[in-house]
Order: structure tokens, then sequence, then C-alpha cells
């Protein structure tokens, strides 16, 4: 598979929503953070012409918001798949393999590190600890926790949500 290389297309109710929340925390401090969670859940990721309304709506510099959405590891500048893949390589998951986890579903998926498959359902990530270090190695799919995984399981996990796509 081939990962996802489109172009922004937002649609105008997404702008307008944006420019809504804008609006709302326009005056709030902090609200850059609030903005740009919302804006991620109307976009699905924050891609450079989002981040650009936000600075302009909340009168910040472009540089100063890309340093925020870069800085905290839950923003994403590439878009994402229906099911997002982590794989924990924290260190309790990776002494205990994860890195061939990473590798099996990277092979499983066609598809690398930080990549999305082109028809959009999975997209993956190697992550840092995702507390739940006695689990070890731990791959999440959206919000469900997979624990001592092992590259033979891999294949398993990801024919759920194939099976739920159809």
């Amino acid at each position: 598979m081939e990962q996802v290389t489109s172009a922004f297309s937002g649609t105008a109710e997404q702008e307008k929503q944006l420019h809504e929340l804008i609006a709302a925390y326009k005056d709030v401090q902090g609200g850059l953070m609030h903005v740009l969670h919302g804006a991620q859940d109307i976009y699905g990721y924050l891609p450079e012409e989002v981040q650009k309304m936000i600075a302009e709506g909340l009168n910040l510099s472009l540089s100063h918001v890309y340093g925020v959405v870069t800085f905290y590891s839950q923003f994403y500048l590439e878009p994402k798949g229906t099911y997002k893949v982590n794989v924990c390589l924290g260190t309790a998951c990776y002494v205990k393999g994860a890195d061939k986890v990473l590798e099996e579903v990277e092979n499983q998926l066609g598809i690398k590190s930080g990549e999305c498959q082109a028809d959009g359902l999975f997209s993956l990530d190697a992550t840092r600890c995702v507390g739940a270090c006695g689990l070890a190695p731990v791959v999440q799919v959206n919000e469900d926790v997979y624990g001592k995984v092992n590259p033979r399981k891999v294949a398993k996990i990801l024919q759920t949500y194939q099976k739920k796509k159809g």
C-alpha cells in the first residue's frame, strides 16, 4: 500500500466551525490549546492551512502555532487513518521486543511509522510510553490497548479492524 500524499481540502462547513471555535477562545488565556484540539477534531489533523487560520484568528505568529503543534505529540501534521495504530517503543516495551512488533506491523500494513495507507484505513506511529509497562510490549489501536504483543499476534489484531471495514 502507498501512503497518503493528498493535498489539504477542507470544506466550507469545517472552516465555519473553525472560525466559530476561534471566536469562542480568542480572548481566553491559553485558548490556543483548546483551538488546536478542536481544530484537530474538525479536520482530523492540523495542516499548515489550518494553522494559518488559527494564527490569524488568534493574532499569533504561524511559527508560534507551529511550535505548539510540534511540541505536543497528540497533534498531527499529517492525516491519520480511521484506525490509528501506535506501537509503544518506551523502555519497557523496547526491551521486550517492541521493535520487532513495529517491524511486523509495518510489513502487514505496507507502510512505515508516521505514514497512513492510501485508502485511509490505517495509520502507524511509534510512540513513547503509554503507561502500560506491565503489559509490555503494547500496541494501541485508537482507544483499544493490546498487551504482551509479539510479532505473531500482529496479524490477528489488525484483522479485527480490517473486518470492521467490511
